[in-house]
């Protein structure tokens, strides 16, 4: 009896707040370093503590339900707290997957998941997609 080969697991994470062109482009790209891409994303609470009293602007659950509705993710929830390294060790991903404006030095988890042979990948942002500048354009206009 052949066994079946465990599926290779991407994790990539963020608060992902009014879903954008970076954002498809990050989950296309760390959905083709594995069999399946789960991404935990900040509660509601958490992004206003990180990014301010205005934010997020898309509240949690419409949040969930744009990711799920890409076709690239296997699986989206939210994480409690300001960090997700309880979900990165509880996964034990294969691979962790950030955007391009993080370094493997700030990437919460990437140490931990080195440690035991998974990779941690850092694919290149698209420029001129950020919710914090597309938020401050509309405030501005």
């Amino acid at each position: 009896m052949s066994k079946t080969p465990k599926p290779k697991i991407v994790l990539t994470n963020g608060c992902f707040d009014s879903l954008h062109e970076g954002h498809l482009l990050l989950f296309k790209q760390a959905r083709s370093y594995g069999d399946l891409l789960l991404v935990t994303i900040n509660t509601d609470e958490s992004i206003r503590r990180l990014k301010g009293p205005r934010r997020p602007v898309v509240s949690l659950q419409q949040r969930l339900q744009d990711i799920m509705s890409t076709g690239l993710v296997t699986s989206a929830f939210p994480f409690h707290g300001d960090s997700p390294l309880p979900i990165v060790q509880a996964i034990r991903p294969d691979v962790l997957v950030k955007g391009g404006d993080w370094s493997f030095e700030n990437i919460i988890g990437a140490q931990f998941v080195s440690s035991y042979g998974g990779e941690v990948i850092v694919v290149p942002r698209l420029e001129g997609y950020s919710t914090s500048e597309i938020a401050r354009r509309m405030r501005n206009e």
